[in-house]
Parts: C-alpha cells; sequence; structure tokens
C-alpha cells in the first residue's frame, strides 16, 4: 500500500491529475483499520463484510480525497439503491491518500436522502454531498482520535 500511495503522489506531481486507486485505497484501508473483510474483486453492491455478533452487515465503501483546494460541495460516487448493501462507509483522505476519518450511515437513511425531490444529481445520480452524508450518518473512526 505504501508502494501504491507513493506512485500516486508522484503521478499527480508529475501530471497534476490522480492516479485513480482512491477507491482500492479506501477498501484496504477501512478493512484494515475498522477489521473487515473484504468482498471479493468487483462484487456487486457492497466491498466488506462486518460480522459481529452472529450478524452479517454488507457495506459499500466510497473514498473521497480532499484537497486543500477543495470544492465545498463534493459528492460521493454514485450509490445505487438497485444493489445489495446494509451500511455505506465514506473514507475521507488527504492529497497524500492518509486517511483522515471515516463516516457510516445506514441504507434507510440514505434512501430518504436520495429520494427526497430536488437535486437532479442526488435524486438521477445517486450522488450525495459529503456535507449530507456526514449529517445522516455517523463518525465510526478518527485520525485525530487514535
Amino acid at each position: 500500500m505504501a508502494d501504491a500511495k507513493s506512485l500516486a503522489r508522484k503521478y499527480r506531481s508529475l501530471t497534476g491529475k490522480p492516479l485513480g486507486i482512491t477507491g482500492e485505497v479506501a477498501e484496504f484501508s477501512a478493512a484494515a483499520i475498522l477489521g473487515l473483510e473484504l468482498a471479493e474483486a468487483r462484487k456487486s453492491g457492497y466491498d466488506a463484510l462486518r460480522r459481529h455478533n452472529g450478524q452479517i452487515t454488507r457495506i459499500q465503501i466510497k473514498g473521497r480525497c480532499i484537497s486543500s483546494k477543495a470544492n465545498p460541495g463534493q459528492r460521493l460516487g454514485r450509490i445505487q439503491l438497485d444493489k445489495e448493501w446494509d451500511t455505506v462507509l465514506l473514507v475521507i483522505m488527504d492529497e497524500d491518500l492518509e486517511i483522515l476519518s471515516m463516516h457510516e450511515a445506514e441504507r434507510p437513511d440514505i434512501e430518504q436522502a436520495l429520494l427526497t425531490p430536488g437535486s437532479k444529481a442526488r435524486n438521477e445520480r445517486g450522488a450525495l454531498s459529503i456535507g449530507k452524508f456526514k449529517s445522516i450518518g455517523r463518525e465510526v473512526w478518527n485520525r485525530m482520535h487514535i
């Protein structure tokens, strides 16, 4: 993972563009930090499983890199309501792909937010803003509190 992050930093420095590994870094890091079991590659709907007291939670993981020049209205990637998942975990990273915090929201709260009339991005593309996601979810990990 350290080599992948180093390569991503070098690529961004040379091209000014991200390498495109944010999602993979988010999944791997969330699994390592929170003790999740990663699902098979390209599993439709969810990326990891949490097993706790005989219960299995299917978790869709979304990674977002926040730069110092970030637009305050940044959005998560598409959340598909027609797929199988129970919660969505948002992994927020800095420009060096270091984890800053993780926030988790339950499916009923996400469905309600996505289906509320108003925003085309939200209603048609299934894209919640980071701020909205944080408001309906809860912080489950923060680098400042470890």
